[in-house]
């Protein structure tokens, strides 16, 4: 239905599967997350190892 498309939040490159991420985010308040994929999508910045090491 929606793909969900994952890319690092500064160099835009495109996270492969079984790649290693950085995920800055505060805690959530609620527990019970069950789609974390989507939760760390809208929520989260996702960050390559790349931009991670620089």
């Amino acid at each position: 239905m929606f793909k969900i498309t994952r890319q690092c939040s500064i160099c835009e490159k495109e996270i492969q599967p079984n790649e290693e991420i950085y995920v800055k985010m505060r805690y959530p308040e609620k527990k019970g997350m069950t789609e974390i994929k989507a939760f760390i999508q809208y929520q989260g910045k996702i960050i390559c190892e790349e931009c991670n090491n620089k």
